[in-house]
């Protein structure tokens, strides 16, 4: 069990998300920073959709009410343990009574607290995620508060003997999967359904933009600011569905970029989709930042994700080998 000590707003549960109800209007949810909760997961032994806490809103600070082995992933960050400083992407073990406590991110947005079994709360249609807008997933469907006890899972039986390590975060370990030399972040996209509406002044100006994530940004979606995007007359499209990732262009002209929370449907134009293998990395955007969109293949997508896909079983495996020592 883990105490709730300190939890600022929209600090949730989540796992890997709820897949197959999207059809019934239930948004996907789960970690905004998919590869930082295997991560954390496979440091522990555990599966890689076992269910941790997203923490976005700092300082978070918790108790641990008996021994439990623990992971942090994600955003650069400080944290301490008992008083003791923590490295970033490290697995411990902690003892009962234990203070854990994480500070604002140095770079990054979101931090993921994994731990040994998991957080053991009830699957609702098949996930553990936290669905904040429809109540339900997580602890009672909301955001974690100070007192709120988290039962933790049974730690798998082959993950036992150590828990002292560490792994590369995937924006070292990943070719090309950080910043360019002037802060802004590239994002490989595909051209959506609508793109061929928009002029090719605007094609331009979406290409060669700096767009800057907005304050207004969520798990719902992420609204950009910059130079804006307008049609040469207005349009009324049917609602269609959508995903994370797909990029609309509301009347206001400023691209929003569906995101974990987002609608099933919705009826904007979209000019484009950010492929898989960089969504973990709009996850880590924080607002503020600068991103960069450029066009890929959908083979150059699909091929996107054997980095990602090589490092994750790399950690796992050798993550399972070093418990073993």
């Amino acid at each position: 069990m883990i105490e709730i000590l300190t939890s600022p707003a929209f600090n949730t549960i989540q796992d890997l998300g709820r897949h197959g109800a999207r059809g019934i209007g239930v948004s996907t949810s789960g970690a905004m920073d998919p590869v930082a909760l295997a991560a954390g997961n496979a440091l522990l032994g555990n599966e890689d959709d076992a269910a941790g806490i997203e923490i976005q809103t700092f300082p978070f600070r918790l108790r641990f009410q008996k021994e439990a082995t623990f992971a942090l992933t994600g955003a650069d960050h400080v944290s301490t343990l008992a008083g003791l400083s923590l490295r970033p992407w490290w697995c411990k073990q902690a003892r009962p009574g234990d203070i854990l406590a994480i500070g604002t991110p140095r770079r990054g947005a979101r931090v993921y607290a994994t731990f040994g079994g998991g957080l053991d709360v009830p699957q609702v249609l098949g996930s553990r995620s936290t669905h904040l807008r429809a109540g339900f997933g997580g602890l009672e469907g909301r955001s974690l508060q100070t007192g709120d006890v988290v039962p933790v899972g049974r730690p798998p039986r082959d993950a036992a003997r150590r828990f002292d390590f560490g792994a590369a975060p995937p924006d070292v370990a990943i070719t090309g999967a950080g910043r360019r030399d002037d802060g802004v972040l590239p994002i490989r996209v595909m051209r959506a359904g609508e793109y061929d509406l928009f002029s090719e002044a605007m094609q331009a100006r979406f290409w060669s933009t700096a767009w800057k994530v907005s304050a207004r940004s969520d798990r719902g979606g992420y609204r950009l600011t910059g130079d804006k995007l307008t049609l040469d007359a207005p349009i009324e499209m049917r609602s269609h569905g959508v995903v994370a990732g797909v990029v609309q262009v509301p009347p206001s002209g400023e691209p929003i970029i569906q995101m974990s929370d987002a609608n099933t449907a919705g009826g904007y134009p979209k000019i484009a989709a950010v492929i898989q293998a960089d969504l973990w990395r709009l996850g880590q955007t924080a607002p503020g930042s600068f991103i960069a969109f450029s066009e890929v293949s959908y083979q150059d997508a699909v091929a996107a994700m054997a980095p990602v896909n090589d490092y994750l079983a790399s950690l796992r495996a050798v993550a399972d080998l070093y418990r073993q020592l």
